[in-house]
């Protein structure tokens, strides 16, 4: 590099730069290191290709910064070196590839998965190669135009800060480029694809013929206009018969009230059907009301929904409003607040009605929610206001990482207990739980109200936190949860990217990740609700019977 000079850097960023090989090929075998979830071999080979690129990048700044401050080296180095540092660059990616199975198994392992296909490191080599290309080529159209913006500014300025203002003015570009048309355009597009979705109505599915339903005969609400989720809500769960049948006893006829986006305007107009219907229905002469937020997309798990039907033995009412057509994870980027507009909204209109009931004559009032659906939840509860009135409960399961109470559970924990499943407090407001159970580590009885965390260790949507970037969390020191690899380490910078990841793929293994399974409600709901009679046959029972019915 010609010392004090910005862009011969520049200029070399698609010659191949066997340093920034180097740097590149460390960053892709760290990428490859077992994180939370079991990664494909297709997203594994993206992942290492975005990490090795961004290995390249900061070697590449590295020099421009030292070029700009004229400590850059005058001569170039020598063939021999390049060639010493192409092969060293090839050392940690052959390994890293050649391990890759066996730490991709330590996760699998870990959650009763079979082993990794035998063809999967090729696959690997092969996408990583072709992200890190492309990503490579987008580097070079940035080079051109830093280098064409310099030339004209040269005109004008001295040659550094002419340098310095045309990588500026670049980046502004590429920032507007990305976050006004490329990012904004498919948000845009996902909207319209989930709204298409949403309003798709099923062959097979018809309206249902209970009267104690949203979209059922006498309902204010069209069937329509219950989304795609809504309508699945509806129309599934147990009926009285399949409950009596379970208890051998009587039984009634779960109550279920569902508003999609589409019925009304506003967050308040939404939440106003819902109440109507819910007093029309008689869910307030119910024994145990629920307040569910569902998943950004509408979605409420019918493994805790169903569960919470037959452990109340249908003596139950639940009533949930739609907020977006996106899946949670794309609504937190769209726009969170809106959910927590629609959450007020619901629990204020219900909250306020409860509370003018006679205290011997109303249900017992809880809330509910998974994933997105529980951080709602937490952030519209008043804690302060319900010192006078309390609920009696909540049961969340999944909280992601934005929920501030869930943050505070973790970090004001007892510290002889795991981030992971922490114990907080004496147990009588705020117990946490996993597949493992932890609910019964407390001599403190309840107080008046119940607030249930069901969460599992390998759950990245939970235990996702930007401090990633330079801090190791709690939840990967000694004592790690046993559906966490015993082989994962926390790598700066690359620890950050392979969670990030993992929250994109955290479903599909039932029991793990972010998938919840009905057995795993079953004893989060019965200390939840404390329902009389309940014993530990009661609970193997009913998670046997649900195995066969609930696919969740």
């Amino acid at each position: 590099m010609t010392q004090g000079s910005t862009s011969e850097p520049s200029a070399r960023f698609l010659r191949v730069s066997a340093p920034g090989l180097l740097v590149a090929g460390i960053f892709f075998a760290l990428s490859l290191t077992p994180s939370m979830v079991p990664r494909p071999p297709e997203l594994q080979g993206a992942l290492g290709g975005v990490v090795a690129a961004i290995g390249y990048l900061a070697w590449w700044l590295l020099c421009v910064v030292a070029a700009w401050f004229g400590v850059a080296p005058a001569q170039p180095l020598p063939r021999w070196a390049h060639r010493a540092l192409w092969a060293l660059a090839a050392a940690p990616v052959t390994i890293s590839v050649w391990m890759a199975p066996a730490w991709q198994g330590s996760i699998r392992e870990a959650w009763g998965l079979p082993p990794v296909e035998q063809s999967a490191p090729l696959r690997i080599l092969l996408i990583a190669g072709l992200v890190f290309a492309l990503l490579l080529g987008i580097g070079w159209l940035f080079r051109t135009i830093v280098s064409n913006k310099q030339r004209w500014i040269d005109r004008l300025l001295p040659s550094r800060l002419a340098g310095l203002l045309g990588l500026l003015a670049t980046v502004a570009v590429f920032v507007l480029v990305i976050d006004g048309v490329a990012v904004r355009g498919v948000l845009r597009g996902l909207d319209h694809s989930a709204k298409l979705t949403d309003a798709l109505i099923a062959p097979d599915l018809a309206p249902p013929s209970s009267p104690l339903v949203s979209g059922g005969p006498g309902s204010a609400l069209d069937w329509r206009d219950l989304g795609r989720w809504g309508r699945s809500f509806v129309a599934s769960g147990p009926s009285a018969d399949d409950i009596a049948a379970f208890w051998n006893a009587p039984a009634k006829q779960p109550i279920r009230v569902y508003v999609g986006l589409n019925a009304a305007n506003s967050p308040e107009a939404r939440a106003r059907l819902a109440f109507d219907e819910l007093r029309r229905l008689g869910g307030f002469e119910r024994s145990v009301l629920v307040i569910a937020m569902p998943t950004g997309s509408g979605w409420l798990d019918p493994g805790g929904v169903d569960t919470l039907d037959y452990i109340t033995r249908g003596d139950v009412a639940t009533v949930s409003v739609q907020y977006s057509y996106l899946p949670s994870h794309v609504s937190v980027v769209v726009d969170r607040t809106h959910g927590v507009a629609e959450s007020r909204a619901l629990f204020n209109i219900v909250y306020r009605h409860w509370k003018t009931l006679p205290s011997d004559a109303r249900p017992r009032l809880y809330l509910h929610g998974l994933s997105l659906g529980a951080f709602l939840s937490q952030e519209t509860l008043p804690l302060l206001d319900l010192y006078a009135d309390p609920i009696d409960g909540a049961l969340w399961t999944g909280s992601p990482y934005l929920s501030d109470l869930w943050r505070a559970v973790q970090s004001q924990r007892h510290r002889d207990s795991p981030a992971w499943r922490p114990r907080f407090g004496d147990g009588s407001l705020i117990r946490t739980m996993n597949q493992d159970g932890g609910l019964e580590r407390f001599d403190a009885d309840w107080g008046p109200m119940r607030f249930v965390f069901l969460q599992y260790g390998s759950d990245p949507i939970v235990f996702f936190d930007n401090a990633l970037m330079w801090r190791r969390p709690a939840w990967l020191a000694d004592g790690r949860a046993p559906d966490l690899s015993p082989e994962m380490r926390w790598i700066p910078v690359v620890t950050f990217f392979q969670v990030g990841l993992d929250m994109a793929i955290a479903l599909g293994t039932l029991g793990y990740g972010h998938d919840y399974a009905a057995r795993h409600y079953i004893p989060a709901w019965a200390e939840t609700l404390a329902p009389e009679g309940w014993t530990a046959e009661d609970e193997a029972r009913l998670a046997a019977h649900l195995a066969a019915l609930v696919p969740r």
